[in-house]
């Protein structure tokens, strides 16, 4: 049983309203927290759409590399297989953002390249440590069952562990997506555009309004997100 749709909407029409053209410079204009342009170039909705396409594209690439990776290493007698990747992975949380990007640019240069690979680094753990976590907790008696019923190993991974592990996994590619839609504010600064781009200008100009602008549209850009994943998570899990 699906979540009720119309709660998951109030964030993302939340989000709608901020961008209408003049509406979030009118509401921070009276907290006289600094100068705003009458217009932004790139205006606020461009900027917005491509903060999405670098958090949906790092996702996306996340989701083919995490859960693959997560079905190989709890395979039987993959113990030690498993725990190298889970410490792989947790090394990249460990490293500061802006240091995995340092060390990107001299390799792949400036634009959405080497932030799209920060955010790669950044948001794996999540979707790793919950998949891996989801099949290791599958119900051994549905297993039994699926055994029971003559399915093969291949079978038995599309119908009975991959839809059992689901929600947990689904609940690490929330945190993922949210982590990553913080962290590609970074990539403004090498070039990769998004909201980024209010919250960098307004620190170098010193404009708390600049930042305002950037800083909430990203919160509410990651509460919208993870209310529309949250769509997908059944109820009674």
């Amino acid at each position: 049983m699906k979540r009720p749709v119309w709660p998951a909407l109030l964030w993302p029409a939340l989000l709608t309203i901020c961008l209408w053209p003049g509406t979030l410079p009118r509401l921070l204009s009276r907290l006289n927290l600094g100068e705003l342009p009458p217009t932004f170039d790139p205006p606020l909705w461009q900027l917005t759409l491509t903060h999405l396409g670098l958090v949906v594209l790092a996702t996306g690439l996340v989701l083919l590399i995490g859960l693959p990776l997560a079905v190989a290493v709890t395979r039987p007698g993959r113990d030690a297989l498993r725990h190298l990747a889970e410490s792989l992975a947790g090394l990249g949380q460990t490293v500061p953002t802006f240091a995995i990007l340092a060390l990107a640019v001299p390799a792949l240069g400036f634009g959405w390249k080497p932030t799209l690979l920060g955010l790669l680094v950044y948001g794996l753990m999540p979707v790793l440590g919950n998949a891996v976590a989801g099949l290791q907790n599958v119900d051994r008696g549905a297993m039994d069952a699926a055994r029971g019923m003559g399915m093969t190993p291949g079978q038995q991974l599309r119908r009975v562990e991959l839809p059992l592990a689901w929600p947990v996994a689904l609940a690490g590619l929330r945190t993922s997506m949210v982590y990553n839609v913080g962290t590609a504010t970074v990539g403004a600064a090498l070039g990769a555009g998004g909201l980024g781009e209010p919250i960098i200008n307004g620190l170098s100009q010193q404009n708390t309004a600049l930042v305002t602008v950037g800083a909430v549209l990203a919160a509410l850009l990651a509460l919208s997100l993870d209310a529309l994943l949250g769509l997908l998570t059944p109820r009674d899990s």
